[in-house]
């Protein structure tokens, strides 16, 4: 998304002439079951185990304290992901993320509604995953997002910075690596959603290319 084209996140219409529309009511943002949170998170670290891997965490000490809004812009190479970035946080924030809808089918996508992510549809601009993303940040929740789109993407989007912005919203910035036996998930000081769009992805992704080399004495 550039400066100079941003979609209206409010969920409004420009005014035509016709009388103003009570405006319809919008859904609830969606939470995250602890419980199945919790037991998402440890089915989906038995593959690491029974690998012989583990996870090491570092820069934890630059994540806001929970009851406060954040982003978590993390870049994206495994579908193991998502769940080593939600482990890696510290307790009490409990991370929804963004998911690509065509994981929302039956069971599975019970399984991840009810852990607190939503999805979008990545063939478009899809505002009301954008708007689904402003609410969740609006009422003190985490919401984690991988800015390139897919694994491995070429370039990083606009909308992590755009959402950050319209929620007044630190962005956390995570790089993600594997480095012999460890996974390594090392978090940065948070960039604040200011200066313009472009200006805010350009930095992001500088600080992700960052984080996402190893550290620590390789295993």
């Amino acid at each position: 998304m550039s400066d100079a084209v941003r979609p209206d996140l409010s969920g409004s219409s420009p005014n035509r002439g016709s009388a103003p529309r009570a405006a319809a009511p919008e859904p609830a943002p969606p939470a995250a079951d602890p419980r199945v949170y919790r037991a998402v998170l440890a089915v989906t670290y038995l593959p690491v185990m029974l690998s012989g891997a583990h996870l090491e965490v570092h820069g934890r000490e630059h994540v806001p304290p929970p009851g406060t809004p954040l982003v978590v812009a993390a870049n994206h190479r495994s579908g193991l992901d998502p769940f080593m970035v939600a482990r890696s946080l510290p307790p009490g924030r409990l991370v929804q993320f963004m998911a690509k809808k065509e994981l929302f089918v039956p069971v599975i996508g019970w399984i991840i509604s009810t852990g607190g992510s939503f999805p979008i549809d990545r063939s478009g601009n899809d505002l009301g995953a954008l708007r689904m993303a402003v609410r969740i940040l609006k009422n003190n929740g985490t919401v984690g997002i991988f800015p390139q789109g897919t694994r491995g993407g070429p370039a990083l989007q606009g909308g992590v910075a755009l959402i950050a912005a319209k929620a007044r919203a630190p962005i956390l910035p995570a790089g993600i690596c594997r480095d012999g036996r460890r996974w390594i998930v090392r978090f940065g000081p948070p960039i604040e959603a200011q200066g313009g769009i472009k200006g805010v992805t350009a930095e992001l992704g500088e600080r992700l290319r960052e984080l996402a080399q190893p550290v620590g004495e390789p295993v």
